[in-house]
């Protein structure tokens, strides 16, 4: 099964992408919006920097998270265990206010059949963080893409993060930060197994 992305030549208004030279002539505006000359030396080749930027920032729309997975090994020769992948450090933007969320994230499932090179579950929350998006919906989609392409006994996905709408607007709590988890299957239903999860995530483990 493959993961439903964002067509990048469409949006969900059915419209033509924007080409480059309309997308950095949008930076001029905002440029020119918060009273900056985008004619000045300093920024003159920002528009195209900014771009450039993005191009790495959403590189996940051009990307499958569940095709990192298709690849599985099935000689696990009786291992039947949690499979934890620790401390994955990312960096996402906020779909609300499209400033970064900087987080880390534990990624843990309990193989059937299959198992992954471990590589591919921090490459899954590279890419689905490589978008807009909101912690719940993200940390969600981790859960469920594993789910729908390993066909686990269990899935579990704990996230921390700042989010910068948060932290350097608004209420400006920079100390804060924001938990998000999803669980499927084995470490959903037993207590025991998922309470072993949240214990294997403690830094003094």
């Amino acid at each position: 099964m493959t993961s439903k992305i964002v067509d990048m030549n469409k949006n969900l208004n059915n419209e033509a992408r924007p080409d480059r030279e309309e997308a950095e002539q949008a930076v001029r505006t905002l440029l020119r919006y918060i009273g900056e000359n985008p004619d000045r030396e300093g920024l003159v080749d920002t528009p195209a920097r900014v771009i450039r930027a993005y191009d790495e920032f959403f590189q996940g729309y051009n990307q499958d998270a569940a095709k990192e997975l298709s690849k599985t090994f099935e000689d696990i020769e009786g291992f039947d265990d949690i499979v934890l992948v620790k401390d994955i450090e990312f960096t996402s933007h906020c779909e609300h206010h499209m400033v970064p969320i900087n987080g880390i994230a534990h990624v843990a499932y309990w193989p059937d059949e299959a198992v992954v090179g471990i590589s591919k579950l921090a490459r899954i929350v590279d890419i689905l963080s490589s978008r807009l998006v909101s912690q719940e919906n993200m940390t969600n989609a981790i859960a469920n893409v594993i789910e729908e392409t390993l066909a686990p006994k269990g899935v579990a996905v704990y996230v921390d993060a700042d989010h910068q709408c948060m932290s350097i607007r608004g209420v400006k709590k920079r100390s804060s930060s924001t938990v998000t988890t999803a669980f499927k299957g084995k470490l959903k239903d037993d207590a025991a197994a998922q309470m072993r999860f949240l214990t294997m995530i403690q830094k003094n483990y």
